[in-house]
């Protein structure tokens, strides 16, 4: 009787599996979803959702009378009060520009450039 000295594992069938164990764990594996419950204190909900309301009101008229939030000031005046008033908002309050259909279109521009150039970053222009 011959008896082999060294004989053969056949690792095949094991190698299958473990691939196929990887395959499962591999497609299973995005679909588990972790949720964290957090609960908030009120009064940070309350504090976004009021922030969130606020916006800058921008009216310009045939004169070139620039008015925010009460006040009236001339075109030229505009860029060292908005300055001014710039601290008083966060640089990302919407910010609604409302202009005569008469005015020039430069005028308008000059507006929107002056608002972007104080940081505001949400500028857009209101039509009637």
């Amino acid at each position: 009787m011959d008896f082999n000295e060294n004989p053969e594992l056949n690792i095949t069938p094991l190698v299958d599996i473990m691939l196929v164990l990887l395959a499962i764990l591999m497609i299973t594996t995005p679909a588990i979803v972790y949720e964290e419950r957090i609960n908030l204190p009120a009064g940070s909900r309350q504090n976004a959702a009021s922030s969130q309301n606020k916006s800058l009101i921008i009216r310009i008229d045939e004169q070139k009378n620039v008015y925010i939030n009460e006040r009236v000031m001339r075109l030229s005046e505009l860029p060292d009060n908005i300055m001014l008033i710039s601290t008083k908002f966060d640089k990302k309050t919407p910010v609604y520009i409302k202009a005569d259909k008469r005015l020039l279109y430069n005028d308008v521009m000059y507006v929107l450039k002056t608002m972007k150039i104080a940081g505001f970053s949400k500028v857009a222009l209101e039509t009637s």
